[in-house]
């Protein structure tokens, strides 16, 4: 990796949002504009980006900012992609099974897509979802997943909420969460794919995942 030189003047009122967004990218990856209206918008303005990316470049990370879908990413800075023990050092690993419901969470925000503002799905309407598929997910095994989900800002869901008319509220990060060929795994072994299936499968792989991608650090 070349040396870098650190040089970020900010503006003193902007020093607080400026720290706000750096934390809050290392600690859940994604700054979204349904979320967090006002750390979104300082960190998408070029400027700040150009000043984020090149603080985040000194610990080997970068910052990407996806304006259709509103998202604001920490990824791996490509100066460390050949990095021995830089590469996948930080990336979270799901389970098979948070895979699985994270395939099914997906699924139900594109189903979801330009009906309301926002994008929500009952508890008790995602378990039946969860059965439809036959899913084995253990209630201890759902909430964990919730909980996970939560962290890294895939979905909301308020903790004083419960039962099946909880809302939960679904991100577009959600997206983000696969590599491509983790994506086909999970799919093909997900719907049990058929030989005859095969010419559908275009329908599962919206065009965002068209190049590996690894979002979760």
């Amino acid at each position: 990796m070349s040396d870098i030189s650190l040089q970020i003047t900010e503006k003193e009122e902007n020093n607080h949002l400026f720290k706000r967004c750096i934390r809050k990218l290392l600690e859940s990856t994604f700054i979204l504009r349904d979320k967090d209206e006002k750390l979104y918008q300082f960190a998408s303005r070029e400027s700040n980006r150009e000043d984020i990316s090149e603080y985040l470049r000194m610990i080997g990370f970068d910052v990407i900012v996806d304006e259709k879908t509103g998202v604001c990413m920490l990824v791996a800075s490509e100066e460390d992609a050949d990095t021995v023990g830089l590469k996948r050092a930080n990336i979270v690993t799901f389970t098979t099974i948070q895979y699985h419901l994270l395939l099914v969470l997906w699924k139900v925000y594109l189903e979801n897509l330009g009906y309301n503002e926002g994008n929500f799905v009952t508890k008790g309407d995602l378990i039946d979802k969860i059965k439809s598929y036959d899913l084995p997910l253990t209630r201890a095994e759902l909430n964990a997943a919730f909980r996970l989900f939560k962290k890294y800002s895939l979905i909301n869901f308020s903790e004083d909420e419960n039962g099946e008319n909880m809302k939960i509220q679904l991100y577009p990060s959600l997206q983000f969460g696969w590599n491509l060929p983790q994506f086909q795994t999970v799919a093909k072994e997900y719907l049990k794919e058929t030989p005859e299936e095969k010419q559908s499968e275009e329908q599962l792989y919206p065009e965002d995942f068209e190049e590996e991608t690894e979002r979760f650090y």
